[in-house]
Order: C-alpha cells, then structure tokens, then sequence
C-alpha cells in the first residue's frame, strides 16, 4: 500500500485538516450513539501528542448545499470535547475568512470544528476551489473518514491532491483490515452475504465468487436462489425477475470452485412480525400462504461447519428478519460461532454494513469480532473490487 499514516509526516507545530466521519445519530439535540466519534479519539489524541493541531473537516446528514440549522456541526462540539478530553472551537464555515482567522488562532492543544462541509453545493462535486479554500486552514491532509472513502468529494479527493496527505488511525485500521480480510487472506475464506435483494449486491456476488472458497447466501436474496433452483417459496420475499441471473451466479461459482451455501429447512411464519406462529421445513416445502423468515436449525449446523473449517470470514447482511424474534436466530446462532472462532484465534472476521453492525450487536458478538467497519457504502464498494477514489487520493 503506497499510503502514508501519521507516523510518516512531521506534525510538530502543523495545523493538520482531518477529514472525520461524526454523522452521528441526534434527537433533541443529544448524540444517541458516538461510536464514530469514539472511533476517531486515537487520530486526534495523537495528533495533539505529536504537536499538531486538529482542524476537522465533516459532513452531517444531506443538507444539499443549504445552509440548515438542524445539520449544523456546532452541536456536536459538547460531545466531542468530552471525548477527546480537549477544548474544542468551533468556525462557522469550513472556508473563509472566519475559518481562516480561527485556525490561525488555534493554540497547540486545542482542536477546531469546522462547519458541515455539504452545506456548500460544490463539496459533492469534489470542487477543486472549494478544496483549495479548506486547503488554506492547514499544512497537512489527514484522511480518517474510510467511510466517505467511496465519494470524490471536495473534503475527501480533491484537497488531498493540494497538501502533504496521510491516512489517520481509523482509515489505517480500516484498510489492514480488508487487506487482511480480501487482499491477501488466509484460507479458506468464507463470505457470508445476506439481505433483502440480489440486485443491489450483483456485484459484489460476482467479485466475491473469484475470491472466496465459501459463499453464504442469507435473508430475501436466498429466496431468490431458491426460485433459481425451480423451488417455490410461497408468500417470501423474493425477486423473481433476478432468477436467471441468480442461476448465473450459481453456474459461474461451480466453475470458479466457490460452494454456494443456501437454506436447506426455512422457518416459515404466515405473517410477517415478532413471535407470528411458524414452523421449519424442508426449503422446498414452503407453503403457498407461507414466508420464509429465517434459515433452519440444519443450515445454521451446516453454516457453522464452515465455519470451523475457515480461517478468514467477510460478513455482510443478515441470515434472516433479524429484527423481528425468533426471526433472529439463524444470525445469531452464526455470529456467536463466528465471534468465539475469533476469540479463539481461529479465524480473522471482518464484518460492514449497517444491518450486519446492528444484528452483530444485538447477539452480542460484535466485540470479538476481529474488525467491525462503520462504513457502509465504502465497505461494500471495496468488497465489490472497486477503486475508493478518497483512498487512491492518499496514494500518490
């Protein structure tokens, strides 16, 4: 990897622009959950460690070039500065004169909040000006926001061509972790790709068929894969227009030496909310009238054996309807086999996405998981082989 990190660049005295993720959760005004601002405590302290000044630079939520009092940053300032145990300043633009006599101003120390970069229209346009005006606040580019690695933005691509540039502490992790997880795996590599739809992880399929010994297929898209295979299943979720390009992806698996994993009993409820009565059955017995909620306690069996075969697993969506009990425990059963192999030393586990986060939680496996990604997008775009334009920027 040609990309620098902090330990490459002298910060002594420096004023570094950090690129952060803080698109936190905010009712009434309280951060609800701040794990992403937990998550870039190490960059920042030491950044401050080393005598640099942090200058951060983020958005918040979709204000779409407007300026929107309930998007501001100025909000987050109480909680961050509990979290770094620092003063935090706050400009009211993120160019600018104000946000250039602010940074200016800024004593070693302390950190300065700039204000939510996507309240200028040109940040989603990676606007070279509006990056050469937030490249004047700093002498350094730090990249902490693996996250919004996917977008080329103003804050994310282009200004990391105006200065010195490096990836921060979360980016860092990030990206050892994939590299670890995709890049040069130890085998064999199980991938467990769940969800509601086959058409928005076709990609992602198609890469993984050439990268992984084991594919896993969970939630509405294995009803698809049913459908492939000439099976009925009732009143499921399922896309049957994506049922010839879902034999596809069986066809070019058995060719590249890749075991497609798909339901062998189902747990089918006729009505789709928390404790409905059901039954488990054969995959291919699913009931005109019936839903396939979750995968069967033979498949969890069989999901886990490769499991202990693994050595590395990439996980991205959930088995089955997660959310609604006793919906959950095909996921569960799986998260729980896949954090104590972790735990164990057994297997390196990396797991992204917002539902696969949430489910990884709710079992309580998320903590022995090896690397848990916050990004979502970026996350899945990596896992699909493309090219992050925010990390390629670093690489020069």
């Amino acid at each position: 990897m040609g990309w620098k990190t902090l330990d490459d660049m002298d910060l002594n005295g420096k004023r570094v622009l950090v690129r952060v993720d803080i698109n936190v959760p905010v009712v009434d005004g309280v951060v609800t959950d701040a794990t992403r601002i937990q998550r870039i405590v190490p960059t920042v302290r030491d950044i401050l460690a080393a005598g640099g000044k942090p200058i951060l630079l983020a958005h918040f939520g979709r204000p779409g070039g407007e300026r929107r009092e309930n998007l501001s940053l100025k909000q987050l300032v109480p909680t961050l500065e509990s979290a770094f145990g620092a003063k935090v300043l706050f400009a009211a633009d993120c160019v600018g004169t104000e946000a250039e006599l602010a940074a200016e101003a800024l004593q070693p120390g302390q950190v300065l909040l700039l204000e939510n970069t996507r309240f200028h229209a040109a940040e989603t346009k990676n606007d070279t000006d509006l990056a050469a005006g937030m490249a004047k606040l700093g002498d350094v580019y730090c990249n902490d926001a693996f996250s919004a690695a996917h977008r080329a933005h103003s804050s994310t691509e282009a200004i990391a061509r105006l200065l010195p540039a490096c990836a921060g502490r979360l980016m860092q992790a990030e990206l050892q972790a994939l590299e670890n997880a995709l890049g040069a795996p130890k085998r064999p590599v199980t991938a467990v790709v769940g969800g509601a739809k086959v058409s928005t992880k076709l990609e992602l399929l198609g890469n993984l068929i050439d990268k992984v010994d084991y594919l896993v297929i969970g939630g509405g898209m294995a009803n698809t894969f049913l459908v492939a295979q000439g099976i009925s299943v009732g009143k499921s979720l399922a896309e049957t227009a994506m049922k010839d390009t879902a034999a596809e992806i069986l066809a070019k698996a058995e060719s590249s030496g890749c075991q497609i994993v798909v339901p062998r009993d189902v747990v089918v409820a006729e009505k789709f909310e928390a404790n409905a009565p059901h039954q488990v059955l054969p995959a291919d017995q699913c009931p005109e009238d019936g839903m396939i909620l979750d995968a069967g306690p033979e498949s969890i069996a069989a999901i886990t054996g490769i499991f202990d075969k693994s050595k590395t697993l990439i996980w991205n969506g959930p088995l089955g309807a997660f959310e609604l009990e006793p919906f959950d425990a095909a996921t569960n059963a799986a998260a729980l086999k896949a954090a104590a192999l972790s735990r164990s030393g057994q297997l390196i586990s990396v797991a992204g996405g917002g539902d696969t986060v949430a489910a990884l939680n709710a079992s309580g496996a998320a903590k022995d998981f090896t690397y848990i990604s916050t990004a979502g997008g970026a996350f899945l775009e990596w896992m699909e082989g493309k090219t992050l334009p925010g990390v390629a920027a670093l690489d020069q």
